[in-house]
């Protein structure tokens, strides 16, 4: 199967610069309907919840007549807020927000962080590519496997900002396997926030790389979700994916539909690049466009939050069977750059 985006922007050397209604009624579908018995992961509930420290973390606030975003430089280029003021009113939350970020809290405290140059898990620490085993380290304590690149562990530089945009870089030419450099950009117009992140290959072979977001967004017992795609992996006790199968019926999210009382925590193929999340208590919905083939979706029970990750490639894509490029992501040559962009635009809805 090969679902490999091709509208991602690939170039030589420099930085590329050409990127690529909700109906009201609800579908009451349960999620009993998947036979694979769902598992909690690997204590990602616990640390999303964060920890404090004792030093504030430098952040950067962007703002215009209906949106404010914080970035945190410092913490892996990351969002501590994400909120809509449209209406005058207190603001409201669209990302879950890090009021109290420290230097040493935790990014998956964060309400975003940048995936790169990989998303999530790569089973064995290690894959095959181009005849030879590339061996990749693990970046948490709490992980048996490594995990979302190491982007989101690192400190941003800043390279330059306004009021309403602001542009980060990441310079990793000495990391193994990955040699890498890495901006991202965030920009405000009107009510839509713009996140593009590009890498640049700075080893000397070839290697495939993929690109994400991780947004923690707000959730409350009425949020819906429309994120229309066509197939998911089934996942084992180590949330790899095990097999290929058709979206069930009650996670098919063609229309804006409740968020389970149950815990997903998996990647949806042959998605149209284009969700919605609604919020009817208050009257919000949310927009989510990306250059790209796949999501994962993580629903923890009991949590104020849920992730929805707009990723180019599936869980352990480098080990999949027919390898990285059947599965999203791109091969960079020395000095290429793969660029992807996500927007988010807030509406109010019924006002």
């Amino acid at each position: 199967m090969s679902t490999a985006n091709t509208d991602a922007t690939v170039t030589r050397g420099a930085r590329a610069s050409d990127t690529h209604g909700t109906r009201a009624e609800a579908r009451s579908a349960k999620l009993a309907s998947i036979v694979q018995p769902v598992r909690s992961g690997p204590g990602t509930s616990a640390i999303a919840r964060g920890a404090g420290g004792v030093r504030r973390s430098a952040e950067l606030t962007l703002a215009n007549e209906q949106l404010r975003v914080d970035v945190a430089p410092a913490l892996g280029g990351g969002m501590t807020r994400f909120d809509w003021h449209g209406d005058g009113s207190v603001p409201t939350p669209i990302f879950r927000g890090c009021p109290s970020a420290q230097a040493d809290t935790d990014p998956n405290a964060l309400a975003c962080y940048p995936l790169v140059p990989y998303s999530n898990r790569i089973g064995g620490a290690r894959f095959q590519f181009e005849g030879r085993e590339f061996v990749v380290p693990r970046n948490r304590t709490s992980e048996p496997l490594p995990i979302h690149g190491d982007g989101w562990l690192r400190a941003w530089r800043v390279v330059e900002r306004g009021d309403t945009h602001a542009t980060l870089a990441l310079e990793r030419e000495r990391a193994k396997p990955y040699a890498y450099r890495a901006t991202l950009r965030y920009a405000l117009d009107d009510a839509t926030l713009s996140v593009t992140l590009a890498v640049e290959n700075a080893g000397s072979e070839p290697m495939p790389f993929g690109l994400g977001l991780h947004p923690f967004l707000a959730r409350d017992g009425d949020t819906r979700l429309s994120a229309a795609a066509d197939g998911l992996w089934v996942p084992g006790p180590d949330w790899l994916p095990v097999r290929h199968v058709p979206v069930p019926p009650a996670w098919t999210f063609g229309v804006a539909y409740p968020l389970p009382d149950a815990l997903v925590n998996h990647a949806f193929t042959q998605w149209s690049g284009r969700a919605a999340v609604v919020w009817p208590r208050k009257r919000l919905s949310l927009t989510i466009e990306g250059d790209a083939d796949y999501y994962v979706l993580y629903t923890p029970p009991g949590e104020d939050f849920f992730c929805f990750e707009p990723v180019d490639h599936p869980i352990n894509a480098v080990n999949l069977p027919g390898g990285a490029c059947e599965h999203g992501m791109t091969v960079l040559a020395p000095g290429e750059t793969l660029e992807r962009e996500f927007r988010f635009t807030v509406e109010p809805v019924g006002r």
